[in-house]
Order: structure tokens, then C-alpha cells, then sequence
């Protein structure tokens, strides 16, 4: 490591080669531009130098299709890789594109179409070559737009849930790599964006002209929040229990923790209760604390969750405005409310809604979701009745799954009778334009963490196998990663 705390890109690669579970194959994300051109490379020498290595290596492009002259681009990236006998897959972008948001649309289908392309190529990690310049100015437009504790790009990402993404260049500057392209006489392609000052990255990029946070201050920033999250993952084992998938309970001890702590795994758990991809954010969650530290029984809510202070903890629920109706195709699966995947296994177009809402449907089946498990309920009887509380018994044959955590866990009976109705109001109904018997076994319904499913960064990992644990889903995939410095990833 240089005085300033950089590596270079050759060792940089040398260390995530380590840092791998063997035998392992990597995709490495090619656009033809110098950074990924850069780590390619690298990664190839690297393999090279080491002939008896249980890792191989394939590439992948993705091309936009918002350029005319893309697909050349792509081209002569296939050419690059042949000629070092790597293989290759183009992925195009196809379909209209979107007018606004555009750049966030072209990053969410390039790492699809990324995951189908190491599905493809039976890669088990996708690398892509994101630098410390980059890293820099994430962290000042971030900087710009939230006043909460940040650390930037993470060095893996799991993407929707089946694929992890590595990023080994962090800590390795742009100049470096492009020196050492220059040094070997191999060119690279220029995207004109990246020179355009309409977008915000590029006017930071200038701004910082190669300045800014040091390497040191990044990895301060990194271990403090890596902590900070395995506490709020102990904090969720010790004190939080899951009823349902649909109704959270904070025991009293739990609201009683330090502040940093209990604000970081509440914000996270008020984000998968409201199913948003973002933690309440530091406005919001000044209110539900200064709240919950009063101590006086009553409602608030707050990024569609209600919280419900009582004596015996803190309840948590979807509030039941503004959940709208989804329709699930024949064949097809989505997700509900940010809250709920809905797998429709069936020949037959269904609807999702909650129970209160009208939708345009011949047939009622009812589904309940208790953890990922699924029980078919007669169409006759309303299982979501507040008399008796209908199928809320349920509750009980599952209070260690995902129920109980610490403080023993409480049986449905136990539990506040609105609390468990404003719960229910707010759960999947599915309704169908014909209905068979077996239809109720076909729709299969998983809850869904719409702040992790998608992009779960390695700092969240331990937090969110923890709230897995709780809701009763399966854990979320281990990084094939060792250890990077000595450090576990």
C-alpha cells in the first residue's frame, strides 16, 4: 500500500484473486472504457501468474442501446476478450426507455441484465470496476443531498438476492490505470456522458479534479458503520419479534438502548414494514424517537408505518392507506407493495389488493402469509373478520418463527387486538377472474425487503440475515469472499 493509502490496479487485483472461495468463476463487467479495460486486464495477468489457480474468468458488456455507436462499442470489446481467450456475452437494452430518471433506469437493467449474463456464462461473482474516484464522488453528491452517515460505494453488493457484485478497484485511482493501459499501448473507449455536464457526476468529477476524502477517512467510515450494524443486528435478535410477517413488537427493553443503535435498526425495520427501498430518513426518525422517549402511550406515523407505543413495547405495522392493487399475469411474478413477492404459478390473471379496497373481480381466495409459509383459507368464512380475529390464530403454531426473539415472544391472544386488526388490513387478498380448487396452492407469497432484496450492500449483510431470521425467509447468500487485509468480508 502506497503512503497515501492507494493500491495500485495490478494489486488490488491480486488481492481479490486471494481474497476468493475456490474454485470460483468471475464475470468481469466490460463497458470498453479505461477502468473495466483496466481491471480485465489486470485480473488476466494475475490468473496468468498464477497457472494453477482454481478461478477462470468471463466478461460480459452491456450494451444500452442509447448511442448509435454502442454496439460497435461492444464489438470490439468482444474482440478484446477473444484475443485473450476470455469468453464473452453482449447483453442488449431493449424496450423503450424512460425520459426522466434515466440514468437510474440504465444502472437497475444493467446489473439484470448482468445477473442473466452470469447465469450464462456460470459465473458465481460479478466484478465491476468502480475506483476511489468514483468512490469520492458518491460520497460528495450523497453528501449533498442527506445530512446522515454515509460510506459510499460498498466493496460487495448482493444483487436481487442471486448474485453477489465485487468491486476490487476502491482503492485504486483512475490516473493508475489508465497509465498502465497507456504503458501497453491498449486503447479505450470513450462514453461521451462521461464528459457531459448535465449530469451531476460529471460536474463533481470536475469539481473534485482527482481530490478528496482520504483512503484513511473511508476505511474509519466503513468500520464504524460495519459496527454500527452488527449492533442493531443484535439488538433485532434480543428484542424484536415478527408476528405474521405483518405485525412488530419492540420489547421495552429494546426501546431503551443507545440512541444511535436503536435509530439505525428502527429506521430499517420501519423501511421493510412500509415497504420502502430507503431507511426512514433523519427527519422522520428524530420525530419516532423524541416519541418513543416520551414514553406515553399512542400513535404516530411515519414512512407508511404506524408505531404504536404501549406499555408492554412498540408495535409496528403498515398503515392501510395508499396500498394499491397489483395484477399478477398467468405465469408471472411481482411484488406487492414493496412488502410481498407474489409468484402466480396458475393459468389465470389474479389481482393483489388488501382487504379494504374494491377491485373488479368475480371471485374472492383469500391467502394468508405467515412467514413464507401459505395456507389455503375457505372463500366462505372471512379469514380477516375482526370478530374472533379469524385466521390471526395462526399466529401461535409460528411464534418461534420469526416470533419469538429474546423476550419470549407473546401469543397471538396476548397481543393488542387493534394492533393485530391494523396488521391484517393491510395484507395481500388475492382475487381472480375464475377460480379452480387448487388455485389458493398456486399463488405462492414470500415477504419481501424492498430496502435489501434488490441491493443488499455487505455493511447491511449480517443485519438483514437477522430480520430474515425474524420474518421466517431464507438467509440471504454468503459473499464467496475470505478475507480481504485480514479483515472478514
Amino acid at each position: 500500500m502506497r503512503p497515501d493509502g492507494t493500491i495500485s490496479p495490478e494489486t488490488a487485483a491480486r488481492r481479490f484473486l486471494d481474497s476468493l472461495v475456490q474454485p470460483s468463476r468471475i464475470l468481469v463487467a466490460i463497458s470498453g472504457g479505461s477502468d473495466s479495460t483496466g481491471l480485465l486486464l489486470a485480473l488476466s495477468d494475475a490468473l496468468k501468474a498464477t497457472p494453477h489457480s482454481k478461478i477462470a474468468l468471463c466478461a460480459a458488456t452491456v450494451d444500452h442501446a442509447l448511442r448509435a455507436e454502442s454496439a460497435d462499442e461492444a464489438r470490439q470489446v468482444a474482440a478484446l476478450c477473444l484475443s485473450l481467450g476470455i469468453p464473452h456475452a453482449t447483453k442488449v437494452w431493449h424496450g423503450s426507455k424512460p425520459k426522466a430518471g434515466i440514468m437510474a433506469a440504465a444502472r437497475d437493467a444493467r446489473y439484470q441484465l448482468l445477473a442473466e449474463a452470469a447465469d450464462e456464462l456460470a459465473a458465481d461473482i460479478v466484478v465491476t470496476a468502480h475506483t476511489l474516484d468514483d468512490q469520492r464522488e458518491t460520497l460528495v453528491m450523497r453528501g449533498a443531498r442527506s445530512s446522515r452517515n454515509m460510506t459510499g460505494i460498498a466493496d460487495a453488493v448482493l444483487f436481487d438476492r442471486r448474485i453477489w457484485v465485487a468491486r476490487p478497484l476502491l482503492l485504486s485511482l483512475r490516473a493508475d490505470i489508465r497509465a498502465g493501459l497507456e504503458h501497453r499501448g491498449i486503447a479505450w473507449q470513450d462514453d461521451p456522458s462521461n464528459e457531459d455536464p448535465k449530469y451531476e457526476r460529471v460536474r463533481t468529477r470536475q469539481e473534485l479534479d482527482g481530490q478528496g476524502i482520504s483512503v484513511e477517512e473511508l476505511g474509519t467510515m466503513a468500520s464504524a458503520r460495519q459496527e454500527l450494524a452488527a449492533g442493531a443486528a443484535r439488538w433485532l435478535d434480543a428484542h424484536v419479534s415478527v408476528h405474521g410477517a405483518m405485525l412488530g413488537h419492540i420489547s421495552p427493553a429494546g426501546l431503551a438502548v443507545e440512541q444511535a443503535l436503536f435509530g439505525h435498526g428502527l429506521s430499517r425495520l420501519a423501511a421493510v414494514f412500509g415497504g420502502q427501498p430507503f431507511a426512514l430518513g433523519r427527519e422522520p426518525m428524530r420525530g419516532i424517537l423524541d416519541f418513543v422517549a416520551a414514553g406515553r402511550p399512542g400513535r404516530v406515523t411515519a414512512g407508511r408505518v404506524v408505531f404504536d407505543l404501549r406499555r408492554d413495547g412498540l408495535y409496528l405495522a403498515r398503515e392501510t392507506r395508499g396500498i394499491l392493487p397489483l395484477a399478477v399475469a398467468a405465469g408471472g411474478r411481482a411484488v406487492w407493495d414493496g412488502r410481498y413477492t407474489v409468484e402466480n404459478r396458475s393459468d389465470v390473471d389474479v389481482t393483489v389488493s388488501a382487504p379494504g379496497e374494491a377491485v373488479s373481480a368475480n371471485s374472492l381466495v383469500p391467502v394468508l402469509v405467515t412467514g413464507i409459509r401459505q395456507r389455503r383459507v375457505s372463500a366462505v368464512r372471512d379469514p380477516f373478520a375482526p370478530k374472533g380475529l379469524g385466521a390471526l390464530d395462526s399466529c401461535d403454531e409460528h411464534r418461534n418463527e420469526g416470533g419469538a426473539r429474546g423476550d419470549g415472544g407473546e401469543r397471538s391472544s396476548n397481543l393488542p387486538k387493534s394492533a393485530l386488526r391494523r396488521a391484517l388490513a393491510a395484507q395481500p387478498h388475492i382475487w381472480a377472474s375464475a377460480i379452480s380448487t387448487d388455485l389458493p396452492d398456486q399463488i405462492r407469497i414470500e415477504p419481501y425487503f424492498a430496502l435489501f432484496d434488490r441491493f443488499l450492500t455487505r455493511f447491511d449483510f449480517i443485519f438483514a440475515n437477522s430480520l430474515a431470521a425474524a420474518f421466517g425467509t431464507r438467509p440471504y447468500p454468503k459473499p464467496p469472499l475470505g478475507l480481504i487485509d485480514g479483515k472478514t468480508i
